[in-house]
Formats: structure tokens, C-alpha cells, sequence
């Protein structure tokens, strides 16, 4: 089977950073699908493994997110069955999604929303599980209209997954959505997802936050650069607050916090699968849910750009705006 993997850790600069390749098909057991790749989207994590785990000179495919159709079911699946349209985001420990075909375990996949093609829904599985996860299983914010009226600052919201978080709260939750974004066209796709209001982490945040005149958030989750917004959280957090976050800061200070009693959340969304938690059913029932919201029209894809066919040369550029910092949404990749 055609596939994109690398070999050693290299710039994205370099040309053989990815290559195109010629794998075996794998074969399904246990509560294995089989699944025929037909779109996959490009997320933070493919670029931090294809920097930080050297192969040595093996291919390893990378890619965690994508949508297909179920070619073949091992011996204990009964969730899904060959010609089933699927969405999911896999595991961190065994190959990628960037092939023609994956092997994944059913109780991490979803069924695919019918009124979304392939690309838009292949754009959802990793950044609808991050951002439910944080929201509702680590921060235990109340899901109804009336269930929870408190202030949730999302910093990066413009990013795959603040694009899901912030139509998750606003349209499943009371909250009061404060986004951030540092440029015009990012500010308006924040707004435009549902956000009450967007401010510039370009710029300290806790005087923007304070001139709204709302109060201090008693929900903060920080998506990006929270090396370089942590000082300033902890400034505009209320006390008693909850601070969730998802990516690797240089340095964290977790003293910060102590004064105002502020408990702290991380959320990786590989944890279930990674150690075969006895709830890894979970995040099956989660993308159900997700492909039924969308297909209700309470949530839409976050798709802003798409690159071509999944290959080398293709999934280069694709890496190369991850790297760059001045993605929007999610970036995706459609058939081989």
C-alpha cells in the first residue's frame, strides 16, 4: 500500500523530511477495523513525533486524525462492519493514519457525520475528542443552557482545537466564551464560531479580560504558548478557578497558582488508548455524539484549508504551516 512516512528526524526544510513509500497492508485482529483512508488533517502532535522520535532509518508513518471506510473487521469487532463510513484519530502507538489503509480499534472511532464529505469530516476526530475531553471530563463543565453560567477563556482560539472548543461551549453550555486570537482574520473565525468576545494574546491579557467588565474567568484553558501566557492566567484567573491545558511548556510554574487555590487540568487525548483505559469506550460514544451534533447543524466542521493528495511533497507544505504558527482551523489532505 502507497503511504508517507520519515526516517529520521529532519527540518521540514529538507527535502526528505517525509517520503513517499510502499508499505504492506496490514491486516485486522482483535476489535480491529481495517479502514481505507480518504482524508486525513495535519495536527501539532505529527510534527512534535516527526521531531522528537528518530526511527532510526525504519519508516514510521505519522498521521492522527482521519475519515475512510471500514475494508475489513477482526474476529471480536461488533461496532462497525465492512462498507461503514468512520471518522477517528487513532493511537500514539502504532502507525499513522497517513496510508491507504489504517488499523484502528473500534472503540476509538465514530461513525463518519452523513451530511459531511470525507475532507470536512476528517478535519473533527483529534481536536472534537481534545476539546470535549477538557471541557467535560477534566474542567467538569455542566453541559444544558442553564447548567453552567460561569466565564471560560479559551487562549488560542483559533487553533484546531479552539475552533471545536468554542462551539462546544457556546452552543452546549451557559458559559460566556472569551477567545483569543493576534490577527484580524483570526479574530473574525473565532467570532464567527461562536465566541461573545475575542481579545489579542499579542498583548497582556489580563487588562483586556478586566475592561470587559464580566468578572475574572473562573474557567481558563490555554491551547498554545503557555510558557508565555502563564504569568498572565494566573493574574486573571478567579479564585477557586480551573486552568486546563494541552501542550508542552518549556518551563511551568505551577506555584502560580497556589495563592488562589487554582487546580490544574492536562488533557491528552492519547491517554485512553494509550494505556487500554477500562473507559476507552469513550471516546466511540464521544464522536457519535459529535457526528450527531453535526449533523443537526449545532456543530460544523473546522476545516480552513485543504492541500491535495496525501503525499510527500503535499504533507511537507502541510507540516510547514503547522510549524509556522499561523494555522486556522485544521488543514487536511484528501485521497492518494
Amino acid at each position: 500500500m502507497r503511504a508517507v512516512a520519515y526516517r529520521r528526524s529532519l527540518p521540514i526544510t529538507d527535502s526528505k523530511a517525509l517520503e513517499d513509500v510502499d508499505l504492506p497492508r496490514p491486516v485486522p485482529s482483535g476489535r480491529d477495523l481495517l479502514v481505507e483512508i480518504r482524508a486525513v488533517s495535519v495536527n501539532p502532535v505529527d510534527t512534535k513525533i516527526r521531531h522528537r522520535v528518530d526511527p532510526a532509518g525504519e519508516p514510521k508513518v505519522l498521521g492522527w486524525d482521519a475519515a475512510g471506510v471500514v475494508v475489513a473487521t477482526g474476529p471480536d469487532a461488533t461496532l462497525f462492519k465492512p462498507g461503514d463510513a468512520v471518522f477517528h484519530a487513532g493511537d500514539l502507538s502504532r502507525p499513522g493514519t497517513n496510508a491507504q489503509f489504517h488499523l484502528v480499534d473500534e472503540r476509538i472511532v465514530g461513525p463518519k457525520p452523513a451530511s459531511l464529505d470525507f475532507a470536512a469530516a476528517a478535519a473533527l476526530p483529534l481536536t472534537a475528542i481534545t476539546a470535549w475531553e477538557l471541557l467535560f471530563d477534566r474542567l467538569e463543565i455542566k453541559r444544558g443552557a442553564g447548567a453552567d453560567s460561569r466565564i471560560l477563556l479559551i487562549v488560542g482560539g483559533a487553533g484546531g482545537v479552539g475552533s471545536i472548543a468554542i462551539q462546544l461551549a457556546r452552543h452546549l453550555t451557559g458559559l460566556t466564551v472569551i477567545a483569543t486570537a493576534s490577527r484580524p482574520e483570526t479574530k473574525q473565525w473565532c467570532a464567527d464560531l461562536g465566541a461573545h468576545h475575542v481579545l489579542d494574546h499579542s498583548r497582556p491579557l489580563a487588562p483586556q479580560v478586566a475592561a470587559l467588565g464580566l468578572g475574572a474567568p473562573q474557567l481558563v484553558v490555554s491551547l498554545t504558548a503557555t510558557d508565555q501566557h502563564q504569568a498572565d492566567i494566573a493574574d486573571l484567573i478567579a479564585p477557586q478557578g480551573r486552568f486546563g491545558l494541552i501542550d508542552d511548556p518549556a518551563a511551568f510554574n505551577l506555584g502560580l497558582f497556589k495563592r488562589k487555590s487554582v487546580s490544574v487540568h492536562w488533557e491528552f487525548m492519547f491517554t485512553r488508548s494509550l494505556f487500554a483505559t477500562p473507559d476507552v469506550i469513550a471516546q466511540h460514544h464521544l464522536l457519535a455524539e459529535v457526528s450527531r451534533l453535526v449533523d443537526q447543524g449545532v456543530l460544523r466542521t473546522t476545516l480552513s484549508e485543504t492541500m491535495g493528495a496525501i503525499n510527500a511533497a503535499n504533507l511537507i507544505k502541510a507540516h510547514a504551516l503547522i510549524e509556522s504558527g499561523k494555522a486556522k482551523g485544521k488543514v487536511v489532505l484528501e485521497g492518494f
